[in-house]
């Protein structure tokens, strides 16, 4: 069974998180994108503790379009160093998976 992740992509504002999700799905590296509401991150940044209204963004894809899918977002994303990461999806119903397969490119 092909493996398929949740890319998760926060992102400085909707305007963001929509370019990059279009882009996503107009090049068949992800077959869906939710863009969440807005939180509040709170982090060190070269030293600084910095906090930051960010919008996430969720993509549904193969694990094997996980590097070409974070190549992209890096360069539509305006951050320096944006958090861009992975999660496995451990259970899925066989109809959903089969369409981000059908949705994505191997």
């Amino acid at each position: 069974m092909t493996e398929i992740v949740t890319v998760e992509i926060l992102c400085p504002d909707a305007e963001t998180a929509t370019r990059i999700a279009g882009a996503a799905l107009d090049r068949r590296l992800a077959a869906c994108a939710n863009i969440g509401a807005g939180v509040t991150s709170h982090y060190t940044w070269r030293g600084a503790r910095e906090t930051s209204p960010e919008v996430p963004l969720f993509l549904k894809t193969r694990a094997t379009l996980f590097r070409p899918l974070a190549t992209l977002a890096r360069q539509l994303h305006p951050y320096d160093l944006p958090c861009i990461l992975a999660h496995p999806v451990t259970m899925v119903t066989e109809d959903y998976r089969d369409w981000v397969l059908a949705e994505t490119d191997a």
